[in-house]
Formats: C-alpha cells, structure tokens, sequence
C-alpha cells in the first residue's frame, strides 16, 4: 500500500511536467511564429518596388501559413474581378498549361463579393466553388484574407493546400489577417514611391522639352520628343502628335512612332467626327477602350490593327492656345489608361504647350529685334550714306563745268553716273531691308491640297482620306505646287465621274529632290479602250516641269495614278 502511494503521485508530476512541457513547446511555437510573422512584416515593407512587393506578401503568406500554393489577386478598377495574380508553388509549365490566370470567379469571386476572412476545410463543399480547369494541381483546404490599403480593398490573399495534410485553423487566420494590414501598408508605400517616380520621370520631360525649345531646337523634334516621352513613361505603344493646318478645319499627323506608325504619319484629319479632332475642339482627354473599333476612327486608312485602349490629349487649352493633339494607344488585352494617368498626361501636354508658346513668343521677340535692327540700319543709310554721296554727286557735277581738259570732264561724269548708280543700289537695299518676309498671298501647299480636297468631297459623295510627308510648304516651289493643287483637282473630279469608287486615298510626299502625288481609288479601274484626254492633260503638267504620268491596278482592284516631278536645287 505505501509503494501504491510513492507511485501515484510520481505519476501526477509526470502529467504536470508533460503539461508543462507542452505549454513550453505551444508558448515557444507561438514565439517563433511572432518572430516569423513580424520577420515578413519587416521583409515586405522593405519592398518599394509595387511588382517586388506584390510577390514578397504572397511568399510570406505562404510561409506564416504553411501552406504548399499561394496567391494575391488585385481587384479591377471596377471592383468586379481580378486584374493581376501572382502566385507561389505553381512552376511556369503548369502556369502555362492551365492557361489563362483566374478572373474572379467562384470561390475566388466570393471573397471579391464579400471582403471578409474565409477559412474552408473542402473547397468543393462551398456553394460558390465550380471546380478548376483541367491540369490544375488539386486543392481542398482553403485560407483567403482581403488586403486594404486607406479603406479601400486592393486585392485578396488566397492559400490552400495547409502541408500535413491538416487543416488551416484560427490562429492561421489570425496570422494571414495581421500579415494583410501590413500588406496593405506596404502596398500603400510602394504606390506613393511609384506615383513620386512617375512625377519626377514627367517633370524632367518637361524640363528637356522645355530646354530644347528654349535652345532653338526645330519644332518638329520638339514634338518627337513629347511624343516618345509620353510613349515612353506610359508605356504605351503607339504614340502619335496631330497639330492644326492652318485657315482649315482639319489637323495634320505630324509624326508617330511605335506600331502602325508609317500608317499615322502624314495622315489629314477633319476636326469634327474623329477622335483627335474631339481632343482638339473640346481642349480635354477623350479615351477609347477599343481603338480599333471605335467609329470615330472612320477617316482614313485603317491604321489601329492589334491596338485596344488610346487617348487623346489636347496640348493647350483655349482657343489661342491649342497647338495640336497627343494620341496614345496600347495593345487590345492591355489596361486602358487610368484617370490618374491621364490626368498626369494632361498636365504634362499643358505644360509642353506653354513652353511651346514661350518659345514662340522668344522667336517672335527675336524677329521683331531683327527687324528694328532692319529698319535702323535703313534709316542710317538713307539719312546719312544716301544724303552724302548725293552731296558729292552735286559737288562733282558742279566743279566738271570749271574743267577745260575734255577726259578730266569726261571722267568726272562717269563718277558721277556711278554715284547715282551707288545711290539707286542703297535705295535698292533700303526697300530689301524694310520688306516683310513671307508670302503675302497667304496659303501653302499643304493647306491648298486640304482645300482641293473638301472642294471634291461634295462631288465624290465621300470625304477622301489624305496624307502629305515632307516639308511639303517649303521644298516644293509655287510654279509646281500650282501644277500639283490642278492635277489632284482633275484626279478627283475623274474619279467623280468614271471610277464609281467609294473610297479615295491621296499621298503628297516629297524629299527635297522630288514631289509625288498619288491618287488611289477602289473603282472599277480604267479600261483599256476607254479615253485618254484626262490623263493627257495630267502627263502634259508633269511633261511640262520634266517629270512624268504612271497609273496601275491595286492587288484591290481600282486605280492608282502617280504623278512625279523633280524639284530644281535649292
């Protein structure tokens, strides 16, 4: 009996020791997963690269947890599905052959629907789980947090798969839901730092903008280098600046750069019913999800393929102050242009603008300088250099009727018929001086071609399509741009009454050794026995300036004419 005692008690201290112990191991656990989960606290808000941080938060999720996958998705803008996930467990291969990563439907839309912690022990048994697409690993056990960042909900932590074989429990959930707050504060980090980046990136494009402008730089490269700035920090990928013609209601595509941008350049565009012209009358952004099928892109060529979200951005505001239209567009799949994105766009095209016209202000300040400079010298010349040599005219003239020797006479004659010829040339000079530069009778060549073409849309039934490439106004010479705006008139009106076509393309385009003209239409072509006396006349204008008349058939069917001439060396 005294041996039964000794021993009941020992085995009492045992289970309190084993207790203990076990207490021991529960408190040294939760201490290590403390450490852990303040260690990924740390980890993540060290990430300020938003793309790093987003992996970082699912790879210590997944590691709090225990779990064998893991995944964050980001929320849509319009707060209905996913549009990014980035996961952990999953290789590429298996990514590649499952296919396309989840919108947001089924259990995964649950938590979209209902932002609230959700722990399942059989995925399959939810009400809103539909199973997964083939080659998927299998998945039962569930674990999935909401992460937001300011009151708003940015995306969702899902984990599935708890190792062991058990189930994800309540300080699981505990863990995943602190990890979320510092998720969303580490998220909330990288934004700002992101947003700070971008702002600094568009303020020096402003300040190179600003600089070159400054520095005299050709407007034309100034507008390059708005256009592959804004391409460029917006990551779009075609970028395409369209600038008013003047005395017409159309706008010109100065240039483009990135896909399709051969098609954009050149090209002539009306004001009213196109999506650059609305970004120009309104002076604000006008955005497309689907550039490529948006019915105010019906003029002109089509020239979108594979492109889906654009916008256009007037540069300026006001009447005065417009200075032309800054079109950007991404490939079809990629995100349409963000509120915030446009509205840093559209400070940044208002600040190009104003340096545009600070710039402009500057020629003209030099040019009136030059002209008073001009007008000074004029004046000196007149009043002083003029008025003396007439002096000595007179004195000359008057002391050769005291001269007796008949060549000393003579000579004395000739030096004065040379002062008078001395003065006509300085009057000749004055007049130079102080005659405005420019020409006078107003419209170039571009502007001219615009007009013969709306002059033709009423009897084509159509409004053509145009482009002009070149320094169309400057290389070609008035005597050929007269034969150019007459032969593109015959063309059209031809067109008009023999081609029974519905669609009309013009290229002008010169590169300061030859001007070409082409008309291309889709009609029924020229027959072979048909009459000649239009493209006589045509042949006879190029034959005129030494150039020629060529026309052929479009794998399409139609006409094309071409019209050449070379221009004399500048």
């Amino acid at each position: 009996m005294e041996e039964a005692r000794l021993r009941l008690p020992q085995l009492r201290l045992d289970e309190l020791l084993e207790e203990l112990q076990a207490r021991l191991d529960a408190a040294r656990g939760t201490r290590d997963r403390v450490h852990s989960l303040l260690e990924a606290v740390l980890s993540v808000g060290r990430e300020l690269d938003l793309e790093q941080a987003l992996h970082s938060i699912v790879e210590a999720a997944t590691a709090l947890v225990d779990a064998e996958y893991g995944a964050l998705g980001v929320i849509s803008p319009d707060g209905e599905s996913l549009s990014a996930f980035y996961t952990v467990g999953v290789d590429d291969e298996q990514i590649a052959e499952i296919g396309h990563y989840p919108e947001g439907h089924g259990i995964l839309g649950e938590l979209i629907r209902h932002p609230e912690p959700l722990r399942l022990g059989k995925i399959s048994q939810h009400a809103s789980s539909y199973g997964f697409p083939a080659h998927h690993p299998p998945m039962h056990t569930f674990l999935g947090v909401p992460i937001r960042v300011r009151d708003q909900v940015f995306g969702n932590l899902y984990l599935t798969e708890k190792r062991g074989g058990v189930q994800f429990d309540e300080e699981d959930e505990s863990v995943l839901s602190t990890l979320a707050v510092a998720a969303g504060v580490a998220i909330d980090n990288a934004r700002l730092y992101e947003e700070s980046r971008l702002r600094e990136r568009w303020l020096r494009a402003n300040a190179d903008i600003t600089h070159s402008l400054m520095s005299g730089t050709d407007q034309t490269e100034i507008l390059g280098v708005i256009a592959e700035r804004a391409r460029e920090i917006t990551e779009a990928d075609l970028a395409a600046v369209a600038v008013p013609m003047q005395d017409t209601e159309a706008l010109n595509v100065e240039l483009a750069i990135g896909v399709e941008a051969d098609a954009h350049r050149g090209l002539v565009l009306p004001v009213h019913g196109t999506l650059t012209g609305e970004a120009f009358s309104i002076a604000a952004p006008v955005t497309s999800a689907d550039v490529q099928n948006d019915p105010r892109v019906s003029a002109g060529p089509p020239r979108f393929a594979g492109l889906g979200p654009a916008v256009a951005v007037s540069i300026g505001t006001g009447e005065e102050g417009r200075r032309g239209v800054l079109l950007l567009a991404r490939r079809t799949g990629r995100p349409v242009f963000s509120g915030k994105e446009i509205g840093q766009l559209q400070h940044f095209a208002a600040q190009a603008a104003i340096a545009m016209e600070l710039a402009e202000r500057r020629r003209d300040g030099e040019q009136i300088a030059v002209l008073q400079d001009r007008d000074r010298i004029a004046r000196d010349l007149h009043d002083l250099a003029i008025q003396r040599l007439f002096a000595t005219g007179m004195t000359l003239q008057s002391a050769g009727r005291f001269i007796d020797h008949p060549e000393a006479a003579d000579r004395v004659v000739r030096a004065v018929d040379d002062l008078d010829e001395t003065i006509k040339i300085i009057r000749s000079t004055i007049f130079g001086l102080r005659a405005r530069e420019g020409d006078s009778d107003g419209a170039g060549l571009r502007t001219r071609v615009v007009r013969a073409i709306g002059e033709a849309g009423p009897v084509l039934g159509f409004a053509p399509s145009v482009r002009m490439e070149g320094l169309v106004d400057t290389d070609v010479p008035r005597d050929i741009a007269d034969h150019v705006v007459a032969v593109l008139s015959e063309g059209l009106t031809n067109v008009a009454r023999h081609a029974h076509a519905d669609r009309v393309d013009v290229v002008l385009r010169t590169d300061g050794r030859e001007v070409r003209l082409s008309i291309t239409d889709n009609g029924v072509g020229i027959p072979p026995e048909g009459r000649r006396s239009g493209l006589r006349n045509l042949r006879e204008r190029a034959e005129q300036v030494g150039g020629g008349l060529d026309w052929k058939t479009p794998e399409g069917g139609g006409t094309e004419l071409l019209w050449r001439v070379p221009l004399p060396p500048r």
